[in-house]
């Protein structure tokens, strides 16, 4: 049974193959801990010339990303946000990530 809502633009279609396209995209599996490839650097780009570190590579579901930058955040005791396959942390802390990441198993990070 098909959602009505999800079919609101198309009116007919002749082809008998026709599947109805929605705009809701699987969540990606979370690679465990071991196999995730995490980069960690320095970026000031668009923020006002306030450094903050950036942690990207990570493959995954958003809510384990949130977990993990809610994780780093308060290790840290600092603000930042968790969304698009990236984390953000307010200010310069790539060694102390670092260190805080291969403890929690991410074998892989690195800083760039």
């Amino acid at each position: 049974m098909s959602d009505w809502k999800d079919r609101l633009n198309v009116v007919y279609s002749t082809n008998p193959d026709f599947k109805y396209e929605t705009d809701s995209e699987e969540e990606q599996d979370t690679l465990p801990k071991e196999k995730q490839a995490l980069r960690i650097s320095l970026d000031k780009r668009n923020r006002k010339g306030k450094a903050v570190t950036l942690i990207t590579g990570f493959i995954g579901s958003t809510d384990d990303l949130e977990i993990l930058g809610k994780m780093l955040k308060v290790k840290c005791g600092v603000g930042g946000s968790a969304k698009d396959g990236e984390i953000i942390i307010q200010g310069d802390f790539r060694t102390k990530i670092l260190e805080l990441l291969q403890k929690e198993g991410y074998v892989k990070a690195r800083v760039i």
